[in-house]
């Protein structure tokens, strides 16, 4: 497309891309935001104080309250009906294979109360059901189209199961009663788009804290945010450098610029769901949490600023997903990590790749992120101690023990590092491409596009990764 001036471009893009886009999104969401506010309002049916609540504490504390009522009951019976209407609504006959892993987790925890390793039961059914699926059940645009979902289920029944094992109770008995579970799993606010919640914060949803105006802005901000950034990644970052910058130069700067606009689609495309499981959550009574007597509606599942300006690649995947990536560090890292800190940054990363299905682009990409993410953690460490400053993967707290803390050369360091994170997305977003052909993205771009499209780009990262981890090794 040839380069335009911004008036034309905002004149041709406005009614052909913007319009039809807002409207075709908001014609598929709003009967999934409908469910969510009428199961906030259900919650609504008994009174909204949460019990066991201490002062400053958030709202979702390590053992949730207990709801064993008949009422309560009927609370959770229907968050699970309304999240297989939800389910229907999106997959149609297909949202079957979503219900039926809910039932076998369910099943799952039932069989195994008796045991003291229930989450790992529900990791090895959870994942057997996801491998089979994939594999032989379901063909594999289907599937994949119901991928999130899925995933979203198996972390809630992961996460319960290595719960219960630490002693954290859910119902009368301290242990979940079945209609507790499936409602916990098939949340309307959450089972769709995500994101993953602990069971806690599901029973202090069930409990329904107030409604407010609070509430409802945080839900029209939410909404509002994923909106726009579904109008940046479908109607303006694709058409960046074709058309707002045209593109001149050597041929290799134009492929790296074509790859940074290919992850910033892919970017804004993730931030777009962010956003609407933050909004879809909230309209169902979740992401509350209580400071100094006042109760705030601040659920955050994505922070863009700090991944599309990082400091480091582990930040990045930090502010990527922040449920996600909470479940992931309690959930397999904690638990690997009598394994050596290396062996538990590629079993975390492993896991993810697996929850997010057999795609061979997506588990180069996750890998990829794990190599980077050590060999990123050992570097800065070194560097941190050689210069006694403040320049690792994480922030410094404000109290740290570091000489060097805010002087300039440190903020060029920091700067600087964070510009090579930032080529290292670029590099690993140009495997979502905006231009590929839909068929191969609905069905999973394979390997060999996956070693065209790094080819192309003369495997870049992986060589930069390379040369840090030996200037790490030189450090010593």
């Amino acid at each position: 497309m040839a380069a335009l001036p911004p008036r034309e471009f905002a004149a041709q893009v406005l009614p052909g891309c913007v319009v039809p886009t807002a409207r075709q999104g908001l014609a598929q969401l709003w009967p999934l935001l409908l469910l969510c506010l009428g199961a906030r309002l259900l919650h609504r049916l008994q009174p909204p104080i949460p019990r066991g609540l201490s002062r400053g504490a958030p709202l979702t504390p390590a053992a949730p309250p207990r709801c064993g009522s008949a009422a309560a009951g009927g609370k959770h019976a229907g968050a699970a009906a309304g999240g297989l209407l939800a389910l229907h609504h999106f997959f149609g006959a297909q949202a079957l294979w979503v219900a039926l892993l809910s039932g076998l987790c369910a099943l799952t925890l039932l069989l195994s109360r008796a045991r003291a390793q229930r989450g790992l039961c529900l990791a090895l059914a959870a994942l057997s059901y996801l491998l089979m699926g994939e594999l032989h059940m379901v063909d594999t645009v289907t599937w994949h189209k119901m991928r999130g979902a899925q995933m979203v289920v198996a972390m809630k029944a992961v996460s319960l199961g290595f719960d219960l094992d630490r002693g954290a109770g859910g119902g009368p008995g301290g242990e979940p009663s079945p209609a507790q579970v499936l409602g916990y799993l098939c949340s309307p606010g959450s089972v769709v788009f995500g994101p993953w919640e602990p069971f806690g914060a599901y029973l202090r949803a069930v409990e329904g804290p107030p409604l407010s105006a609070a509430w409802a802005r945080k839900g029209l901000r939410s909404l509002g945010l994923a909106l726009l950034c579904l109008l940046v990644s479908t109607c303006l970052a694709p058409f960046l450098f074709s058309c707002l910058l045209p593109l001149y130069g050597a041929r290799a700067l134009r492929r790296w610029l074509r790859a940074y606009e290919s992850a910033l689609s892919f970017h804004f495309s993730n931030y777009f769901v962010a956003f609407l499981s933050e909004a879809t959550a909230t309209l169902a009574g979740s992401g509350a949490s209580l400071h100094h007597d006042n109760l705030r509606w601040d659920l955050a599942v994505s922070r863009p600023l700090r991944v599309e300006l990082p400091r480091s690649m582990a930040d990045v995947v930090t502010n990527w997903n922040l449920p996600m990536s909470r479940w992931l560090h309690t959930y397999v890292f904690q638990t690997a990590r009598r394994l050596g800190t290396f062996a538990a940054v590629l079993g975390t990363y492993a896991a993810s790749a697996l929850l997010h299905g057999l795609s061979f682009h997506l588990a180069a990409v996750l890998l990829s992120l794990g190599l980077i993410t050590y060999v990123e953690h050992v570097l800065r460490k070194r560097l941190a101690a050689i210069f006694d400053a403040c320049v690792l993967s994480k922030r410094c707290p404000p109290g740290c023990a570091h000489r060097h803390k805010d002087a300039l050369w440190v903020r060029g360091l920091n700067g600087a590092l964070g510009a090579v994170a930032l080529f290292h997305l670029s590099y690993l977003g140009a495997l979502f491409d905006v231009e590929a052909d839909d068929a191969v993205e609905e069905q999973g771009y394979g390997m060999s596009y996956t070693i065209r499209k790094w080819s192309e780009l003369n495997w870049a990262s992986h060589w930069v990764t390379l040369g840090c981890w030996v200037l790490a090794r030189l450090l010593r």
